[in-house]
């Protein structure tokens, strides 16, 4: 599939280069990485960036910008920073609070973002015991002696030790559940609640997104606390379709930290002279490139394909989304992999950042439903469309 960019997507990247390769250069990412975070000067830079871009003409109120687009940020930021930068995580909570939330209430936490470059909650969705099952969550609101009360656990909760706020999915206990799905509802809540405790998570990667396991016991919510959108009662089949932008933001970065393994590996064949030639012309190493480069292509055809098709609704978005998730992780890890092989010993230390994209890489194979959930999403589309 050959998809053209336009004059403005291509515009708007270069705008997103400028500022990536100014600000994430290698000596910068390795101390972000320490910290667990960004400064505030860069993420407040990012959003001025992104919101003086213009509109997209299919591109929500709330965010100007098509999914592709904002894909096509990911995949260019996460390239020169060469890791999982926060960006794919605040775009993808934020269409989750707009996918249930009022108008009034989600525009105070896009203005927020807007002017201080951070989203002002966590989300809190995952469970230890459901992982990629999300409608067996067990983390529930009910009503005892007229009190609401919030108990249950939550894991992987980017920033949970630290936002000042907590979107919070829960099992409505006091609501009828309907024939397929339990009563799902979302609660914002403050994060200094009495009877929240958060514990930190230590990751192999992605140290830039700091998360943690939250726990909530017998918690006191006030009735406004809880998420009234228009949207707000449509409940898990709503979830699963926010879910699956999350996955073209995964699947975006995981393509940008392929790309930066792909130009780390280039140079360094083209510079390494051995038994007096560059290693790039070993055919073993050539052989090694062009598969490479066969599998980036692969990917980003898949994303770009996918974004397009949610923008527009296509009828078979789900499948190709399943897809997608399914094949560029993995594809993006292989890439990462074959880019240590090419610099031998030194890209396997902390110097080179390739080891540190193969592990960030390794992980959204995990992140937003594993590479075999997505054969279970994917299978039943691909029956029913030969069936057919």
């Amino acid at each position: 599939m050959n998809i053209d960019l336009t004059d403005q997507q291509l515009d708007m990247i270069q705008s997103m280069r400028e500022y990536g390769e100014s600000t994430f250069v290698l000596e910068n990412v390795r101390q972000w990485r320490e910290d667990q975070g960004l400064p505030d000067d860069v993420v407040q830079e990012f959003a001025r960036r992104y919101f003086a871009l213009p509109a997209s003409t299919n591109g929500g109120s709330a965010f100007s910008q098509s999914l592709l687009n904002q894909a096509l940020i990911i995949e260019e930021l996460s390239r020169c920073a060469g890791c999982t930068l926060p960006f794919q995580n605040d775009l993808f909570e934020l269409h989750i609070m707009a996918g249930f939330a009022s108008d009034n209430d989600f525009s105070a936490v896009i203005d927020d973002f807007r002017r201080t470059g951070r989203v002002m909650f966590s989300l809190a969705v995952s469970e230890p015991q459901a992982g990629s099952d999300t409608q067996n969550m067990k983390t529930s609101v009910r009503t005892q002696d007229g009190r609401l009360v919030l108990n249950g656990v939550k894991t992987f909760v980017n920033n949970g030790e630290y936002a000042p706020n907590i979107l919070v999915a829960a099992i409505d206990e006091d609501a009828p559940d309907d024939v397929r799905h339990p009563a799902l509802s979302f609660w914002f809540i403050p994060r200094n609640l009495r009877g929240i405790k958060a514990y930190p998570i230590n990751k192999i990667g992605q140290s830039m997104l700091p998360f943690a396991t939250v726990a909530f016991e017998e918690v006191e919510l006030k009735p406004e606390y809880r998420l009234t959108g228009p949207n707000a009662t449509a409940g898990f089949p709503h979830l699963f379709s926010l879910l699956e932008r999350g996955r073209i933001f995964t699947c975006a970065s995981s393509l940008g930290m392929a790309q930066a393994a792909m130009e780390d590996a280039v140079r360094y064949a083209n510079e390494r002279i051995a038994f007096g030639t560059p290693i790039g012309e070993f055919q073993q190493i050539e052989q090694m490139l062009t598969d490479m480069e066969i599998r980036l292509w692969n990917m980003r055809n898949l994303l770009y394909s996918a974004a397009m098709k949610s923008d527009e609704d296509a009828s078979d978005k789900r499948l190709a989304i399943a897809l997608m998730k399914r094949y560029i992780p993995e594809a993006a890890t292989q890439v990462a992999s074959d880019a240590m092989q090419i610099l031998g010993g030194i890209g396997y230390t902390e110097r080179e950042r390739v080891s540190h994209i193969w592990r960030d890489c390794r992980g959204n194979q995990l992140a937003e439903g594993t590479d075999q959930i997505m054969v279970y999403i994917a299978a039943p589309l691909i029956r029913k469309k030969y069936g057919a």
